[in-house]
């Protein structure tokens, strides 16, 4: 009998600091329910990664609601627990046991030159804790317990994974082959949405003018209202080019939404004016998130088989996880019982 080849393993955290964007969901979650099918994969919840900052630290009830709904998310968005382990990060141990070995690996000037480090510091001058200066080391952590191939990730992850790299090359230097070196995804990238009210800047959840981004949780009105009120020019034809990034942002947002071309959208509304694009492409994110929404309305309702999908995925990372664990502890020299 023909053995089956075995898939290589994606792995990647999302962190539950509110409700995600549009763009956090068209430029990387709307490809992780299809990736089961090509990769091993495992996804999950970054919850020890945002108590680095005081926002989540200082609010343990407002981050234990986020990590129940941002979970009940994740399932709406199609992230099957059958085909891949979806799980906590605080629910397996492991995760912050490799965190602290990794650390004693980790130059110290490697660490300071982590652009977020400075970027996160800079916000918060006055409470910058030595969490915050190790977060690309847990990060390191949660991707080599699982020996991933590849972590898909955004411009601004690039440096982190940098580090896992350099890391796991310096470990498996000293100690033999034991972690995967892993590869940013690529050609897995989804469209880059920005802001509505900025178009050169990333459309985030904490910009504070709301206007600015559409959640996937938003009511359809509120979309319509947001697209129909978004940042365009003083010209009237939907055509994709340099200087016209209000009007672009909304052809990508179009093209990600309806599967059409960038030409094949210039063409449906040539001649009808930026009024009937807008009103298009409100129709088209509405019909795109409503039944995510609906889902995720059924999920979050259903209390004990979430709790149920929690525990038995955090097993099955638990179990993952602890067997890269005990290989690098036995390594470095600690003693098992």
């Amino acid at each position: 009998m023909e053995q089956k080849e075995k898939k290589q393993t994606v792995f990647s955290l999302i962190q539950p600091t509110g409700t995600p964007t549009l763009g956090n969901y068209l430029g990387a979650l709307k490809n992780w329910a299809n990736m089961s099918d090509e990769y091993d994969c495992l996804f999950g919840i970054a919850d020890l990664h945002s108590i680095t900052v005081p926002d989540f630290r200082e609010k343990p009830a407002q981050l234990r609601k986020n990590t129940r709904e941002l979970y009940a998310l994740l399932l709406a968005l199609g992230l099957s627990p059958d085909k891949n382990t979806l799980f906590v990060q605080s629910h397996v141990a492991a995760h912050s046991q490799l965190a602290w070995i990794l650390n004693c690996y980790t130059q110290f000037g490697e660490a300071s030159r982590m652009t977020q480090f400075k970027d996160k510091s800079a916000k918060h001058k006055d409470n910058i804790t030595v969490g915050l200066f190790a977060y690309p080391t847990l990060m390191a952590a949660d991707i080599l317990l699982y020996n991933a191939s590849y972590v898909p990730i955004g411009q601004d992850q690039k440096q982190h994974l940098e580090l896992a790299r350099n890391i796991a090359e310096r470990f498996n230097a000293i100690y033999g082959e034991l972690f995967t070196v892993p590869k940013p995804l690529i050609g897995k990238t989804g469209a880059k949405v920005m802001s509505l009210t900025e178009p050169l800047k990333k459309m985030s959840k904490s910009d504070e003018n709301e206007k600015s981004y559409i959640t996937l949780l938003d009511e359809p009105s509120s979309i319509v209202k947001k697209i129909k009120s978004a940042v365009t020019d003083s010209e009237s034809e939907v055509l994709y080019r340099e200087g016209k990034d209000g009007i672009n942002n909304l052809i990508i947002m179009y093209s990600a939404c309806t599967g059409q071309s960038i030409k094949e959208i210039e063409n449906e509304f040539s001649g009808k004016g930026y009024g009937a694009f807008k009103s298009a492409v409100a129709d088209a994110v509405v019909k795109e998130l409503m039944p995510i929404k609906e889902r995720y309305n059924q999920y979050i309702a259903d209390k004990e088989y979430l709790d149920k999908c929690m525990r038995e995925n955090a097993e099955k990372a638990a179990v993952r996880s602890q067997r890269t664990l005990n290989k690098v502890m036995k390594k470095v020299g600690f003693l098992q019982i």
